[in-house]
């Protein structure tokens, strides 16, 4: 093996692939970045088993070879190395030599024969997608995916792939996130179970304006752009059907001013139950009162101006379950949606003039009085 690359380029690729190298593992070779110098240039890969990345970065290759390199250390190598060319060169098997003005290491590998093999994912019938929609559906929906073990198929979100559309669904049970998009990208119809972990990465290494192909095997999804490719497993099983739990029959509206109803569920907040955080609200007129009552803290009292049509309602939710959704929210105002104080609401952005939709639920708590 033997190559020059510029600091930057070798530091862009390093910073791609190492953060699908995991912290802590017991299989030594999984803390290294599998570095192949090859005629199209010099390829870095990852991966921790369940998430795999690999990137494509010019280099001038004199002779080919491959090896893997401790990641931590070879990541704080280049980003204390001088701007300019950087040398690497194989000395022997598993030793790796590297050069930069004056600065020289020798760095000791592990052999790439023991580097974990990528998936067996074709390309040759892939969907092709717009990497700023698919931003758009991560960004707004992976945040209401299950982090509790008890049911490891909502800890993936569900991605529903069309001939016109896509859409992204993700719930932990007690609040649901649910967006479509416009798509054309591909013939055939497809549910995928992705974990949040690969959306992220997904976010993190393709840019709003990047094209995405994105191709399955049985149990794998991959995604290639530019020259980078991502490769994840999938979670298998049925997904629950959202659809029933989303109401169709909410005759209550509230519109409000996102960041005042934010503002007043975070004061309030402060003296709710540490384990329900349950906060009571009360719609009417043109007014939405909150109120939080605990034994051992005291009590608070907000309210905040609303514009509602219905009959009036007093509901009670997990405030940190709303302020997420809310944090999500895309627009200055939203619309609530409510049948009783036993059913699902719904938060939607008001006025949103993107070419998607995108409803959020939260489920209500039993009031005590």
């Amino acid at each position: 093996m033997k190559l020059t690359i510029t600091r930057e380029k070798l530091q862009e690729g390093l910073v791609a692939v190492a953060a699908s190298v995991p912290s802590k593992t017991t299989l030594p070779v999984l803390a290294n970045i599998l570095v192949e110098a090859t005629k199209d240039g010099l390829r870095l890969s990852g991966t921790d088993l369940d998430i795999a990345v690999s990137t494509l970065i010019p280099a001038e290759v004199d002779a080919e070879g491959a090896v893997t390199l401790p990641a931590k250390k070879l990541v704080e190598i280049v980003r204390e190395l001088p701007s300019g060319g950087v040398r690497i060169t194989g000395a022997g098997e598993q030793r790796v030599n590297l050069e930069c003005g004056r600065s020289k290491f020798k760095l000791l590998g592990i052999p790439k024969e023991e580097f974990p093999r990528f998936p067996a994912v074709k390309f040759d019938k892939a969907w092709r997608v717009s990497s700023g929609d698919l931003q758009k559906l991560i960004n707004h929906v992976a945040f209401a995916a299950s982090v509790e073990e008890s049911r490891p198929i909502l800890n993936g979100v569900l991605w529903e792939l069309r001939a016109e559309r896509m859409r992204m669904v993700a719930t932990n049970g007690h609040r649901l996130a649910k967006m479509d998009v416009a798509a054309s990208g591909g013939k055939e119809s497809a549910d995928l179970i992705v974990p949040p972990k690969a959306l992220d990465q997904i976010r993190r290494l393709f840019g709003p304006s990047d094209e995405i192909e994105i191709a399955r095997s049985e149990n794998h999804l991959g995604f290639r752009g530019g020259q980078t490719l991502v490769f994840t497993r999938l979670i298998e099983g049925p997904y629950p059907n959202y659809e029933q739990v989303i109401p169709r029959e909410n005759d209550k509206v509230a519109t409000v001013d996102r960041q005042a109803l934010a503002g007043a569920l975070r004061r309030v907040g402060v003296v709710a139950s540490d384990q329900t955080h349950r906060v009571r609200l009360a719609f009417s007129g043109g007014i939405a009162k909150f109120s939080v009552s605990t034994p051992d803290l005291g009590e608070a009292h907000d309210e905040v101006a609303i514009t509602y049509e219905g009959d009036p309602l007093e509901i009670g939710f997990n405030a940190n379950y709303v302020l997420e959704v809310l944090k999500y929210m895309p627009t200055d105002e939203v619309r609530l949606t409510f049948k009783a104080p036993e059913r699902a609401a719904t938060v939607e952005p008001v006025g949103w003039g993107e070419s998607a939709s995108y409803l959020c639920l939260v489920m209500p708590l039993r009031l005590v009085d």
